[in-house]
């Protein structure tokens, strides 16, 4: 492409670049100043013009077919696409029963029991699906003689992860600290600004927290280098510095999330920082210092243990060298093996000890549905799918849980009826932008437009001739649900006339038949009775700054609220989209 001078007014622009809000940092990049890249400059402007094309012209199309106040977008809709199909999957699962059994052993001569799984039997994998099954080899294992088959051991190392980017740092932030990623996104942004910590001026403590990089600055890397050796020793420091390969797609514009300063431990800053703070910043330092360290070692014994025909393992795992993990406890994400065997320290064993049988005991097990998505995992599957950028994911999660599209149940996202109808409808009429092989392809597309690869007015013509189109269309044939409506029973207190089911930006509710001449409207009945001794009134939904909980239909007769409605006979919860126990300060609305 041919290259622009970045000038303006006959004067030349300038662009400065830092990382990090410290006097040095700043200094140097006003010492440096850099030409502004108007590739860049293009791929932002393409990114923003698609970005309003598809919610200019979503929203209102949502505000006329279902209600005012909801929106629609171009990583949004997408991500709120993954939460929907997910819970249709969790919905459509058929749990499958099967059975592990467990034996508790011991060397015959005495010692310390361990426990060990039966993995085959004869030469096929042990795969016990009733309780019949389960309980006839428990009987004929407990006849058996148990002998040591083999010993397997070996020193397996376990390497440190990357210092954090804007994906693994609100994943994390989840994981050990329980915020979710805006929560996390508004602290990292209060550390990067900077804050009073008894210096003469405020000082930013970590770098820019909007990044995909992994990369670390040459000083930063002597720093922490020299920094390990002095604070746990010199075994804990490898010899060479370790270096990350980002992402495919990722821009090194940035550096990774990491404190400005190493030396700035978190006890020395714990006084000026408030506990959440704190335990931001705790872990952006610690996963940094990790990242630099030596390699964990641990000794892996694996024990193969004969019954007659059947075959049982044991494993154990015992650390030799700390390593990183001295700083930095790793959170496991994958769901562990509920097949594997457990790990733990076993006795010292050798091929060919006899064992002595404690007891043989059976495990019923249901395969599992896929879990719902949380802001951890969504944010990983965006990032994986290729959909937006790290400065994205937050606002995007924020913006569908707003929308009421979402609501957070114990940690989960989970999809409402109106976040369920909305992409339902979306995906019928604009297929291509609610499809995740798509947004990811216009992602690339985005990022070659900043390489120089290709001409941003081209992409976003060639994305807005068929959308346009199919705008068109949907105005004509898409559903108006609004205008829907189902009969009921219910009765309007104020007219007499049936009350009906409609849709709005809040999901369905009851409204007047006789509406317009009537507006009386109320929330959806749970057929829940109140429990308030003598009240007589049903539980219904209701909204309150953002937050749904459950209110008595008799108020402001009777105060009575909770965030969770009674469990069923058969121990489910009667609405699963709220969570939390009887908060009786809500305000009704």
């Amino acid at each position: 492409m041919t290259s622009r001078s970045s000038e303006r007014n006959g004067r030349k622009i300038y662009r400065i670049t830092f990382h990090e809000i410290t006097p040095q940092a700043v200094k140097t990049a006003l010492q440096h100043p850099g030409k502004i890249n108007l590739n860049k400059v293009d791929a932002q402007q393409a990114r923003r013009i698609l970005d309003r094309l598809v919610g200019y012209s979503l929203s209102p199309l949502l505000w006329r077919k279902i209600g005012r106040g909801l929106s629609a977008g171009r990583v949004q809709s997408v991500a709120l696409r993954l939460i929907v199909d997910r819970e249709k999957d969790i919905e459509a699962f058929v749990p499958q029963e099967y059975w592990t059994i467990e034996a508790e052993l011991r060397k015959a001569a005495g010692g310390t029991a361990f426990k060990a799984q039966l993995e085959k039997i004869g030469e096929k994998k042990a795969e016990v699906k009733t309780k019949a099954d389960a309980e006839r080899i428990a009987g004929e294992l407990r006849q058996q003689p148990f002998v040591v088959a083999g010993v397997e051991e070996n020193e397996q190392k376990r390497y440190p992860k990357p210092p954090f980017t804007t994906s693994t740092l609100q994943q994390e932030a989840f994981h050990k600290l329980g915020y979710p990623s805006a929560r996390t996104m508004r602290i990292a942004q209060q550390l990067y600004e900077g804050l009073e910590i008894g210096e003469a001026s405020p000082v930013g403590l970590i770098t820019y927290m909007r990044t995909d990089s992994v990369k670390i600055a040459n000083e930063a890397l002597a720093a922490v280098r020299g920094f390990i050796p002095k604070r746990f020793g010199k075994t804990y420091l490898p010899h060479e510095p370790r270096f990350y390969k980002a992402r495919k797609s990722a821009q090194e514009a940035h550096e990774a999330v990491r404190p400005t300063s190493v030396t700035r431990t978190p006890d020395a800053l714990k006084p000026f920082l408030t506990d959440e703070q704190f335990a931001l910043y705790q872990l952006v330092w610690q996963r940094f210092v990790a990242s630099q360290m030596a390699d964990a070692v641990d000794r892996v014994v694996a024990v193969q243990v004969d019954a007659g025909r059947f075959h049982l393992k044991a494993t154990g795992r015992t650390t030799l060298f700390a390593g990183w993990t001295k700083v930095y406890q790793d959170v496991e994400e994958k769901e562990r093996d509920e097949d594997a065997p457990p790990e733990s320290t076993l006795p010292p064993l050798a091929k060919g000890d006899k064992l002595a049988l404690i007891g043989v005991t059976p495990f019923q097990h249901f395969t599992k549905p896929p879990r719902r998505f949380t802001d951890a995992s969504l944010v990983k599957a965006l990032e994986e799918d290729g959909i937006g950028r790290p400065s994205t994911y937050a606002p995007t999660i924020q913006t569908i849980v707003s929308r009421d599209y979402v609501r957070r149940t114990g940690g989960s996202l989970v999809p409402t009826s109106l976040g369920r109808i909305v992409t339902d409808m979306l995906i019928e009429h604009f297929p291509e932008v609610m499809d995740l092989k798509f947004t990811a392809e216009m992602e690339e597309e985005l990022d070659r437009i900043e390489e120089g690869d290709l001409e941003w007015v081209s992409v976003v013509r060639h994305f807005y001739t068929p959308f346009s189109l199919r705008v068109t269309s949907a105005q004509e044939k898409m559903r108006e649900v609004k205008r829907e409506v189902v009969p009921t029973n219910y009765v309007c207190e104020r007219c007499g006339k049936p009350m009906v089911i409609k849709w709005g930006r809040f999901g369905q509710f009851l409204s007047c038949s006789g509406y317009p001449a009537c507006k009386n409207a109320r929330a959806l009945p749970t057929g829940v009775a109140c429990p308030q001794p003598g009240c007589g009134g049903e539980l219904v939904e209701r909204r309150a700054r953002g937050r749904h909980f459950y209110g008595c239909s008799k108020y402001p007769t009777c105060r009575y609220t909770t965030r969770r409605l009674p469990k069923t006979e058969d121990g489910s919860d009667t609405l699963s989209e709220t969570q939390g126990e009887s908060d009786r300060d809500a305000t009704q609305s």
